[in-house]
């Protein structure tokens, strides 16, 4: 592949966590010497708006909704046949099939239909890049490209649990069954009524994609202690860390890598997950405080081991410390950067 310029597609024209990944990698090409030019439709415009903000180069496409912009983006491709592509998710991998020298960047294993047209979608393709272990066992013949975060500095917080109060107990993600949060809201209700424990819970999201039936569970959930539920709706992730004593990412979905978590170790947050797809392979070997997915009684006992260890100063962060070098030395952006160098020295190879 010429290295000297590459474009970017992306596969939703809203900001997701594939967006974040795009503008994670067009900022490692950068730093790598190339000219980058992120294509995306014109509606919804929030990924062209973010990458303009950022100074890349924007391609705008005519098209307002995925049909449309597979479409257009095409027809852009058999205008520009000799540009590498970055095809960011299976969207533009699909709309692109076969056509000139391409990267297929897949960030959720295709599932249904969507199996079917990723194997069409995978035509042609120098590499098929997944951010895990975990889904490249699920997808033979792919080549692991970790994720990556932004460069995050630690959180100033308040000091855990040494001033009275509740423990304040953060979800940080939509609030939709698959990532888990009325399995976390059944967890602190029994730690709430059993245990008798003072707990803040804090929800961090919305119901963003999901159905009524998230909506229902959640409320079924929640039934009993909404008097210690703090509700926030989207709000800024550095000020989320910052107002947690733990943070708790419940998933029930297999997640193909878990950002969050990567996240929670750069700014400081001790972490409780679920070991749904790859987040246990985020956190690492040594992480403490894995409860099964769905498991509500089990994410209990999780959260209950790690109550003495934020209490404990020298635990705590010798503990905190630990996440933060894991960070640096796998999921910090130049550690990104080099991944990708190292990937496209492999492609000119």
């Amino acid at each position: 592949m010429n290295a000297a310029r590459i474009a970017i597609a992306t596969n939703n024209g809203d900001m997701g966590g594939g967006e974040v990944m795009l503008l994670n990698i067009a900022e490692a090409l950068r730093f790598s010497g190339i000219a980058v030019t992120v294509v995306g439709p014109r509606e919804p415009g929030g990924l062209v708006e973010a990458a303009e903000e950022r100074g890349f180069s924007t391609t705008v496409l005519p098209a307002s909704g995925r049909a449309a912009y597979m479409v257009q983006l095409a027809l852009w491709r058999l205008r520009n046949l000799r540009v590498p592509l970055w095809c960011n998710g299976l969207v533009p991998s699909a709309a692109t099939a076969g056509l000139g020298p391409r990267l297929v960047h897949l960030h959720i294993i295709p599932e249904g239909a969507n199996a079917l047209v990723a194997r069409v979608a995978r035509l042609g393709a120098r590499r098929v890049l997944v951010p895990s272990r975990f889904m490249a066992r699920e997808i033979p013949g792919t080549h692991v490209l970790e994720n990556w975060t932004e460069d995050l500095q630690r959180a100033v917080r308040r000091p855990a649990l040494q001033e009275g109060g509740p423990v304040r107990i953060g979800f940080l993600g939509r609030l939709i069954r698959d990532k888990g949060a009325d399995v976390l809201a059944r967890a602190v209700r029994e730690l709430i009524e059993v245990d008798g424990l003072d707990i803040r819970l804090v929800l961090a999201g919305e119901n963003r994609f999901g159905s009524p039936e998230d909506d229902r569970a959640l409320a079924a959930a929640l039934d009993g202690i909404e008097s210690h539920v703090e509700r926030l709706g989207w709000t800024d992730r550095d000020a989320f860390f910052a107002g947690v004593d733990l943070a708790v990412f419940p998933s029930v979905f297999p997640e193909p890598f878990g950002l969050v978590a990567a996240e929670a170790m750069a700014s400081g947050t001790p972490f409780v997950i679920s070991d749904a797809g790859g987040l246990a392979e985020v956190a690492g070997p040594d992480h403490p405080w894995v409860a099964r997915a769905g498991d509500h009684r089990h994410l209990a006992a999780a959260i209950r081991s790690a109550l003495p260890v934020l209490q404990d100063p020298e635990q705590r962060a010798a503990m905190l410390g630990a996440a933060r070098a894991r960070w640096e030395e796998l999921y910090s952006p130049p550690e990104g950067a080099r991944r990708v160098q190292r990937l496209l020295s492999s492609l000119v190879g």
